[in-house]
């Protein structure tokens, strides 16, 4: 394989439509899409020392460009000051969405609350560790860390019609888990 070499100066030239095409197809925004590339070029000079050659230099971009589009994600997901878990519920009265908000207003808790909340979120985990690998990574990134359908496709190789199959057998198999362990 050869060395590819590094030309910081025919970035612009050479890489910036491509990696804002694809950029623009996983954030649908043109300013964060903008953004994201600078952020990707800007990484790349300041990691220019850690370029080993063994990828061509528009892989290497990429690579970097990937994980700025994730750290966008978490970056969103942080910013709206709670990790969700949704959990669809449906018995013989009821049905619904389930919403616990793992982080809210401390000042608008109970001693019991809180213990309640503790013991929520270690059945969760608990629930979680049960579920087939796949199905426990992609209800993480989905439900908890609220990343975009596309992102997870992305980032697992796998299609949205797979990623709904998996995220429902998740979601049905940690209601059940949830019913029969926490409630």
């Amino acid at each position: 394989m050869p060395n590819h070499q590094i030309n910081p100066n025919k970035w612009i030239d050479l890489y910036s439509d491509y990696l804002y095409n694809y950029t623009i197809t996983r954030v649908s925004d043109r300013e964060i899409a903008q953004d994201l590339v600078q952020d990707t070029f800007l990484a790349g000079l300041k990691s220019m020392k850690n370029f080993k050659g063994e990828a061509s230099e528009r892989t290497w971009l990429i690579s970097i460009l990937k994980r700025k589009i994730i750290d966008h994600y978490r970056k969103i997901n942080s910013n709206k000051g709670k990790a969700e878990v949704r959990i669809n519920y449906k018995d013989d009265e009821t049905e619904g969405d389930w919403l616990e908000e793992r982080v809210a207003d401390p000042f608008d808790k109970t001693a019991e609350d809180q213990m309640q909340n503790s013991e929520l979120g270690d059945a969760i985990y608990n629930c979680l560790s049960k579920l087939p690998e796949k199905q426990a990574e992609v209800f993480k990134m989905k439900t908890i860390q609220g990343f975009e359908t596309e992102v997870i496709c992305n980032e697992l190789n796998i299609t949205a019609s797979n990623l709904w199959v998996i995220i429902h057998r998740a979601r049905t198999a940690m209601a059940s888990c949830l019913k029969e362990n926490w409630f």
